[in-house]
């Protein structure tokens, strides 16, 4: 996978990993910010800082993020067509490497936090589904939009995708999977998710 779309989901993990200023506060911005207001405890406590203790800050960090992602909507949404040409054993197996995908990428980059502020401006609901506009400030004041789209599932909201300065996060790994896919084989994209997240 490109290292720029990693990129694109450092501004995913960014919700999490930064406190910031909250505006019309609805249900998925609570959620929002207490996820936040969590990591960031963990991220400051001295007793994680040390290398021999990386893996059990992002053992604790999962403990936070997993619960508000919607892997299940995520993994559907990037297979796109190809989903439904597959079992619901299938479908499981591809939702579990995804999933497996994404916390690895996301577990490298919480050495990257160097004091950018978040701030939530504007919160959307339109029956179960949410979107939350935002911005990610640096340290040199460069200010970066990132949109979270949420999902309410049996009465819970969770965050199913993330559009850093207007790419979306799941059409971005859609089109690399479609690739894979159509030039190879659904076998070789779970190859490929495999040994990403090894």
């Amino acid at each position: 996978m490109e290292a720029y779309v990693k990129r694109l989901l450092v501004g995913l993990a960014l919700v999490f990993h930064l406190g910031g200023t909250l505006a019309l506060a609805g249900e998925p911005l609570d959620l929002v910010k207490s996820a936040g207001e969590q990591v960031i405890a963990i991220l400051k406590d001295p007793k994680f800082k040390t290398p021999d203790k990386r893996k059990a800050r992002v053992e604790r960090l999962k403990e936070i993020i997993n619960p508000i992602f919607d892997y299940e909507e995520m993994a559907r949404r990037t297979l796109g067509a190809h989903w439904r040409r597959h079992t619901p054993a299938e479908q499981q197996e591809f939702i579990k490497l995804f999933r497996a995908f994404l916390e690895k990428v996301y577990s490298e980059k919480v050495d990257l936090y160097e004091g950018e502020r978040a701030e939530f401006e504007r919160e959307s609901i339109d029956q179960d589904y949410a979107e939350v506009e935002s911005k990610v400030t640096n340290v040199k004041g460069q200010e970066s939009p990132v949109l979270y789209r949420l999902k309410r599932t049996a009465g819970r909201w969770k965050v199913y995708d993330a559009v850093v300065e207007n790419i979306s996060i799941v059409n971005n790994y859609r089109s690399q999977f479609d690739r894979v896919i159509n030039k190879s084989s659904f076998e070789e994209l779970k190859k490929l998710l495999r040994e990403k997240a090894a």
